[in-house]
């Protein structure tokens, strides 16, 4: 029996006195793309900034449940949030290359996790680079400034930050919202490939999207998942009149 990466059980997050997240249950499968869906306001985004503390951040947050990752609770007061994010990176809406070169934005989390090496460092950048499948656009020009990229570039570079740490989950939040088409297909393309080594996580609001690229999708609703199974079962054969509903379009 396949072991889940990670398994929500009984989470609820509160903003203050609103109950963001409510009762969520969910196994994320290990080399799997898990599809977040729901229209805006349900919880998705919420739910993935649960997965990595990120909520730690914001004030006057609390959680009740459990999040294992690899059966270990991340919500145990003894957890490292900095090696927390290392092993469970994060890959933002819109693209946010640091303002310095293509190089120094892969190298950043390498040498801020004490990499000394330069000839590591050198590896890891390219590797990362290569796996975000932007290295051989970019090979010649490592020393121009990373603002200096096309949109669909910067958000490939930053996919490439995030990999260099050697991330065992990457959450993606609608990583594709701000692109052009042809963009937006190389991202799903590289999120093919990427589910190889690593469990992927990613919020979007495009129904086609998650269609192509995941495995299990999950149907948010006002905090709560309505539905979580296979991304065929989820569009094909929904066994709740809701989803149904917003997936074909009648809300959402």
């Amino acid at each position: 029996m396949k072991r889940s990466k990670i398994s929500v059980q009984g989470l609820n997050l509160y903003y203050g006195k609103k109950h963001a997240l409510k009762d969520v249950n969910m196994e994320v499968q290990t080399n799997f793309i898990t599809a977040l869906i729901g229209p805006s306001g349900c919880g998705k985004s919420s739910f993935l900034r649960c997965l990595n503390r990120m909520n730690d951040l914001t004030e006057h947050t609390r959680i009740d449940g459990r999040i294992l990752l690899d059966d270990e609770d991340i919500y145990d007061r003894r957890v490292d949030t900095t090696l927390l994010r290392k092993k469970v990176g994060m890959v933002f809406q819109q693209p946010n290359p640091f303002p310095m070169s293509i190089y120094d934005n892969v190298a950043y989390g390498p040498r801020l996790h004490g990499i000394k090496n330069r000839m590591e460092v050198n590896q890891r950048v390219e590797e990362a680079l290569r796996d975000a499948a932007i290295y051989d656009e970019v090979k010649e020009n490592l020393r121009k400034s990373a603002l200096s990229l096309s949109g669909g570039q910067q958000q490939r570079l930053c996919i490439a930050r995030t990999l260099a740490v050697r991330p065992e989950v990457l959450l993606m939040d609608e990583p594709t919202s701000a692109l052009d088409p042809i963009s937006t297909l190389k991202i799903e393309e590289l999120m093919k490939s990427l589910k190889k080594r690593y469990t992927v996580i990613i919020v979007t609001h495009n129904m086609q999207q998650a269609a192509r690229v995941a495995d299990d999708t999950a149907f948010f609703l006002a905090g709560e998942v309505v539905e979580f199974g296979s991304v065929e079962q989820i569009f094909c054969r929904p066994k709740d009149r809701r989803t149904e509903q917003y997936i074909t379009g009648r809300f959402g």
